[in-house]
């Protein structure tokens, strides 16, 4: 069991440095342990398409490591204090993808001037703003957690993402399509005129029409095949 949950973050790991989400050596992805001894994430010091499963290791909620090695991620408790507070979740993505940076950092609230920003909206995306340092307390990870509250991203601001899933698989889909719907956003605001964006029951309705379990599983199978060798 362990061989496949290092895979699969190996994989979430290269598939969203694929998808735009690398910067150097930061970022993570994690996927909880079956056994619920912590979150298996992948060590430090490594880029997310350096990413193997020989990089992935076991952390413990306290911050130890209990299987692999490497150095640990100091922001560990992003992942551990969300799935202490979420039990539907079973996987973490943690990145610094350039536009929803950017988006969050001019305060408009996400809109659904497109088909991915129907995955998240309604209800608004929410901001963490207790702090854009680094998350390396359990007391700081918590509040993420609070902030997230039961929505699928959360934007920390002047900082990055959290985005998750009830399996790693969701989880990296919705940090790739999170940035996306940043990106078009910023795209459509650039282009001058008067924006539109589709009513609540529209982005309801096209939730359900476009990002059903399925295709979000069909999403993750493309961007796998899409991956380098």
């Amino acid at each position: 069991m362990s061989a496949e949950i290092r895979d699969l973050v190996a994989t979430s790991s290269r598939v969203l440095a694929a998808a735009g989400h690398a910067d150097l050596i930061w970022g993570h992805s994690s996927a909880r342990d079956p056994e619920g001894r912590g979150v298996w994430i992948k060590s430090a010091e490594w880029g997310l398409e350096e990413v193997t499963p020989e990089r992935v290791h076991l952390v413990s909620p306290d911050g130890s490591v209990l299987a692999g090695e490497g150095a640990r991620h100091s922001e560990y408790p992003i992942h551990t204090e969300i799935m202490a507070a979420r039990p539907d979740v079973g996987g973490v993505v943690h990145t610094h993808p350039p536009h929803a940076v950017a988006l969050a950092a001019t305060g408009q609230e996400l809109r659904p001037v497109s088909h991915a920003a129907n995955y998240f909206v309604p209800p608004a995306v929410p901001r963490f703003t207790d702090t854009a340092d680094l998350i390396l307390t359990r007391e700081l990870g918590g509040a993420v957690a609070r902030t997230l509250g039961e929505a699928r991203a959360v934007f920390l601001v002047n900082h990055g993402i959290v985005a998750v899933g009830e399996t790693l698989q969701g989880a990296t889909v919705a940090a790739v399509l999170l940035e996306r719907a940043c990106q078009q956003q910023l795209l459509t605001a650039s282009a001058g005129g008067w924006p539109t964006w589709s009513s609540p029951e529209e982005s309801l309705a096209k939730r359900e029409h476009i990002y059903n379990e399925r295709a979000v599983a069909a999403v993750w199978d493309h961007l796998v095949r899409r991956l380098p060798g």
